[in-house]
């Protein structure tokens, strides 16, 4: 039988030859939930997580009493946490590739609960310093999950908003964290800046698994990750932990052991860079090898995401160096209260609060180098503000002179996120937050490290120069005395430096010399900031013009 063949009309023939419509490919994902509340769910608990890493600061007195420690021993609650923070931070895109996205952060929140109820209960120091390796574990998976997951969930024109609400979180915590933990610590106990993450683990818990969703690309690589068989990179995975780990313990204890006059700290250095190289190469291998590397360094190729890190690291470093350097300062010379201290901060965080939505809305309608640079400049020219304090200011001029620097702040870490994004694929969103999270983890880490150790050596420094002028030879120095000597008891006639109430006259004179050579230490430290800061400005030269309304796979 011989084939019919049917003629179509050429209008029908032009409709055939059409490509078949796939709405998935025309239209982007978006998810079934407004993204707003997507956004509040996800910042509920990275809010709690970065608030606990700086609320434990001012209670470790009050726990090193509860728990029969010396506070040199308590400080390992804060380094066994940073620690295990810095490990996860960069490792968390690579454990979504197998168990999806939101399984990670729905882990991360429940152990993160779990470890600070355990933290809560501690009876003894090395149950809690375990405990907070745990939480660490839990907590270095929230930060870059959920900036991931609203990169993923905001359209490119309005993620610089959406980054507004994560920088809520992230910037605005460490400065209410202190205020907080000191209200907690003085009128309650210790143990509730533990027991008070609990609740709120569980309605982050019960809102993540009701709203968040893993976009297509995520559900994709997890299938292909589960098809192939899970091979997790143990090897990778023990120079990852090894290099930042060692790295991370090196500043926090660095200070109090004098670096390399230390055996322990010289061997954890030498442990890092070993490690850290051998990472490097093992991660180039993996790349070459076509197996999915922990550490994705093919992002560095890009200019904006390059430097991009850089600044972030910068941010973190200004940001905590700060947040140490200020509340130190008015507790140590000017006799602030932990609490007192704190309120000092707590103005900033407001102001903060204010601003990022507003800079989150100018993203979208200002070239965000411009946003940088403006940011970095405000940054120069507070700390340069900052200089001018002394001993007798007063609480006032300190919110004030916060408050100037925390609106600089705010118009660095959303344009610099924003920036990092750009030319990036949708499949590597995960990579970014996590290597921009720990640039900021790390900053945070050398700028606390430095402020503590810039404040002993200079001030040192200062008092061997000062203290050349307290002796008998100086005319004004024995003035000094026999006026004080009269004040606390004794006779001006005579000699000043013998008699009753000359020693007392001395020593009240040292004292003052200390507290001038440490006011003198710290004005050091805000000038050695201010000039780095002022360094970054060229480096925004470097960066591409960003395309209008980028999107995240326009570098694919």
């Amino acid at each position: 039988m011989a084939a019919t063949v049917v003629e179509l009309p050429e209008a029908q023939l032009s409709e055939a030859r059409k490509p078949e419509h796939h709405p998935a490919v025309d239209r982007p994902w978006r998810p079934r939930i407004n993204p707003w509340i997507v956004a509040m769910t996800v910042t509920l608990a990275t809010f709690m997580e970065v608030l606990d890493s700086s609320i434990a600061n001012v209670a470790l007195p009050h726990i090193a009493g509860g728990l029969g420690a010396t506070q040199d021993e308590a400080t390992w609650v804060l380094t066994a946490y940073l620690v295990a923070n810095a490990i996860i931070l960069p490792a968390g895109a690579y454990m979504t590739t197998f168990i999806g996205r939101k399984k990670f952060y729905m882990i991360c929140v429940a152990l993160f609960g779990i470890s600070s109820a355990l933290c809560g209960f501690a009876p003894s120091l090395p149950i809690l310093i375990f405990c907070r390796i745990l939480q660490g574990v839990g907590g270095g998976g929230l930060a870059p999950s959920e900036q991931a997951i609203l990169a993923d969930t905001f359209p490119p024109e309005k993620r610089g908003q959406a980054f507004a609400m994560y920088g809520l979180a992230v910037v605005c915590a460490p400065a209410i964290g202190p205020t907080l933990g000191g209200y907690i610590t003085d009128n309650f106990d210790w143990r509730w800046i533990f027991f008070l993450n609990v609740p709120i683990c569980l309605i982050s818990l019960f809102l993540t698994s009701r709203i968040v969703e893993d976009p297509p690309w995520v559900k994709k690589q997890v299938e292909q990750s589960q098809k192939g068989g899970i091979k997790l990179d143990f090897l990778g995975f023990g120079l990852l932990g090894l290099t930042f780990g060692s790295l991370e313990f090196i500043l926090d204890k660095g200070q109090e052991d004098d670096w390399f006059s230390s055996g322990l700290i010289t061997f954890f250095t030498v442990a890092m860079v070993v490690a850290f190289v051998s990472m490097i190469w093992w991660e180039l291998k993996q790349l070459r090898d076509g197996h999915r590397p922990i550490l994705n360094l093919t992002l560095f190729k890009r200019r904006n995401f390059s430097i991009s890190f850089l600044l972030m690291f910068v941010l973190g470093f200004s940001l905590y160096g700060t947040t140490i350097l200020i509340p130190q300062f008015v507790q140590t010379l000017l006799g602030y209260t932990a609490e007192l201290a704190g309120l000092v901060l707590s103005p900033a965080g407001l102001m903060m609060m204010c601003m990022m939505p507003v800079v989150g809305i100018l993203v979208g309608k200002v070239d965000p180098r411009k946003l940088i640079a403006y940011g970095f400049v405000m940054l120069t020219l507070s700390l340069f503000t900052m200089h001018t304090l002394n001993l007798g200011v007063s609480y006032g001029y300190l919110v004030f002179v916060r408050c100037f620097q925390a609106s600089g702040l705010a118009f660095l870490f959303i344009p610099i996120n924003t920036i990092a994004y750009i030319g990036v694929k949708q499949s590597e969103n995960n990579d970014v937050s996590g290597l921009t999270n720990l640039a900021r983890n790390i900053g945070g880490s050398v700028g606390t490290a430095f402020v503590a150790t810039m404040l002993t050596r200079r001030t040192a420094n200062h008092e061997t120069h000062m203290v050349r002028n307290l002796t008998s030879g100086n005319q004004a120095f024995m003035n000094q005395v026999a006026k004080l000597k009269g004040m606390f008891g004794g006779h001006t006639s005579g000699n000043p430096m013998t008699g009753t109430g000359s020693h007392t006259a001395q020593a009240y004179l040292y004292n003052e010399l200390h507290r001038q050579a440490g006011m003198l230490a710290y004005l050091d430290i805000i000038q050695y900031m201010a000039v780095f800061c002022a360094c970054m400005l060229p480096f925004l030269f470097f960066i591409p013009r960003p395309p209008k309304h980028a999107s995240p796979s326009a570098g694919h």
